[in-house]
């Protein structure tokens, strides 16, 4: 039996995906508490035996969250189960932007959705974000190009080419971004923020593109970074992940980090890789 749960960020899109999964005939189930998809799939082996099955549960589930984690496990040990989990997330400007939009409340609070509220589920779901074998940002995706994303994901023929490197870029000085698998300090590198042509400038720029990566240092590193990302890819593909998001962080997140980041999404494209980039302090 096939069983995928989705779960993820309020209005991240998680209905967008079940609607997707329904379409492709998977018997699909909302907001259903953890504990219950056992007994779903013990009371589908008989005659009324289900081969595909699509599972959403999230913040809604309150304290039946708590029983995500053995669930899981079980899953993951029953050799008679292919059993993958998907997560969707955005940033916090699209949900706020869509919360807005759709003027719904959020569900761990009856006030207007904030940044702090998206934080404190971020938080809640960090372990089940862990366990994800796919994640999913939707920030900047139109309808169409979700279901393409979920066509590469769940209809692809080889488990290698479904597999996403998420790169991204930051500022130390606002912050870890909490849903990074690597983060790398590329405050080693000069920085063109004390050269004054330079300072008002961005990564994206050819100038500050050429004055971080005509460093020695940088060369260094990205050889032995890139290097080290192409080892490690199959090894989480053994694991059952199939997504690896870094994230390179420098002071302010507007020159090093950016080219850094510019730069090894340029080179694992180029090796036919699926890649997607953002930088958090340029939006």
């Amino acid at each position: 039996m096939e069983v995928v749960i989705v779960t993820g960020l309020s209005g991240a899109g998680k209905t967008k995906a079940i609607e997707w999964f329904e379409d492709r005939g998977y018997y699909c189930v909302d907001n259903i508490p953890p504990a219950l998809i056992n007994n779903f799939i013990e009371l589908t082996t008989g005659a009324r035996k289900i081969k595909k099955a699509a599972f959403v549960t999230d913040i809604r589930g309150g304290d039946f969250l708590a029983d995500s984690k053995a669930v899981i496990e079980n899953l993951k040990k029953d050799s008679s189960i292919n059993f993958k989990m998907l997560f969707i997330e955005a940033s916090n400007e699209a949900l706020i932007r869509r919360y807005k939009e759709t003027r719904r409340m959020h569900p761990l609070s009856n006030m207007p959705i904030t940044n702090a509220i998206i934080e404190e589920e971020k938080s809640i779901l960090s372990d089940l974000r862990a366990e994800a074998n796919y994640i999913i940002d939707t920030s900047r995706m139109k309808v169409a190009e979700f279901n393409a994303e979920m066509s590469r994901i769940f209809e692809a023929g080889s488990e290698g080419k479904t597999f996403v490197l998420n790169v991204m870029s930051f500022g130390f000085k606002k912050g870890l971004p909490q849903e990074t698998d690597w983060v790398v300090d590329a405050r080693f590198i000069p920085n063109p923020y004390y050269v004054p042509s330079l300072k008002k400038l961005t990564g994206n720029n050819k100038k500050v593109k050429n004055f971080v990566l005509g460093k020695d240092v940088t060369k260094e590193f990205l050889n032995r970074y890139t290097e080290l990302i192409r080892k490690e890819i199959p090894n989480y593909i053994k694991e059952g992940k199939y997504s690896l998001t870094i994230a390179i962080g420098c002071t302010g997140g507007q020159h090093r980090s950016v080219v850094l980041a510019n730069e090894i999404a340029r080179i694992f494209r180029e090796e036919g890789r699926r890649v997607t980039l953002e930088h958090r302090e340029l939006k």
